[in-house]
């Protein structure tokens, strides 16, 4: 009766402290939740696997989860009633020096994602161990990841790597990048298609392979700064607080292209997408600055 009763004080105290912790996390303007492993991977997309076998890890590098981030606070401390049973078998088994599995992680960075054993984890914080057993596959990474880290945060990491990366490979001293600015993920490596597609075109008729740095440039003058133009003399920034006019540029190429699929005219002008944007955005600023704003406060 004894260890029925310490068992389930355990997951009611776990669950008492992750509803602090959240509280607490919330008045601070900290992370509240684990990551999710799919998230985080459709950032940083991983190019490679390499299976590592059993190796003994600590728990405090296990940040986040590929499927159970909403049922675990930050500390992997349970946050709902339903996990009870399986956390207290779990917990008991714990007491009772049973033997339990190796947990299923994904390294990433150094820190771990758990496949499966979330329960086990979960115990394991709450009980201070340090280690746990745990299958491992290692999956590459050139993005840093830390303990309490925001998908923000990783975001912006995301975004600076991709731009350094393509000043790295480009050397693009032929742009003024002070102009060009992106804050997605991906966007660079999209500018990098939207050049590319550029170049095949005015190089249809040419006798020799015109140089990146050549249509790149004129990618510049001819479709990147008149479309930022027609940005600036809609005032579209103005509505989406945060934003550069690198993420109105991608935006506005997106929406002009599905008006000329849908309407099968090739012939639209680019300032009829961007009055197009400007209309079905209309009445939402005022909420965009006000959430807007309050990121800002955020400590990430």
């Amino acid at each position: 009766m004894s260890e029925l009763m310490s068992v389930g004080d355990d997951f009611s105290k776990a669950k008492t402290r992750a509803r602090f912790q959240s509280i607490f996390n919330t008045l601070t303007w900290k992370n509240t939740d684990l990551l999710s492993f799919y998230e985080v991977t459709s950032i940083i997309k991983p190019k490679s696997e390499t299976y590592k076998g059993m190796q003994c890890i600590p728990v405090s590098k296990i940040i986040g989860s590929e499927g159970r981030y909403h049922d675990f606070s930050s500390a992997f401390l349970p946050k709902k009633e339903m996990l009870r049973q399986r956390w207290e078998s779990v917990d008991r088994a714990v007491l009772n020096d049973v033997v339990l599995p190796p947990i299923s992680v994904f390294s990433l960075g150094g820190w771990y994602f758990v496949r499966d054993g979330n329960h086990r984890v979960s115990v394991a914080k709450a009980q201070g161990v340090e280690f746990i057993d745990a299958e491992v596959v290692e999956l590459d990474s050139q993005i840093p990841l830390e303990e309490g880290m925001t998908m923000r945060t990783l975001k912006r990491r995301v975004v600076t790597y991709e731009r350094n990366a393509f000043i790295q490979q480009y050397k693009p001293s032929y742009l003024p990048m002070g102009e060009i600015v992106f804050t997605s993920p991906g966007a660079y490596p999209e500018m990098v298609n939207h050049i590319l597609v550029h170049k095949y075109f005015i190089n249809q008729g040419q006798k020799a392979e015109i140089p990146f740095e050549q249509a790149a440039i004129s990618w510049y003058k001819n479709v990147y700064a008149p479309i930022v133009k027609a940005i600036r003399e809609e005032h579209i920034l103005f509505q989406f607080p945060g934003y550069t006019e690198g993420d109105m540029y991608l935006w506005l190429v997106r929406r002009w292209d599905e008006m000329k699929r849908a309407q099968k005219n090739q012939n639209i002008p680019v300032r009829e997408a961007a009055r197009d944007i400007k209309k079905s955005n209309r009445g939402k600023t005022l909420l965009r600055y006000v959430k807007y704003f309050l990121s800002k406060l955020r400590k990430d």
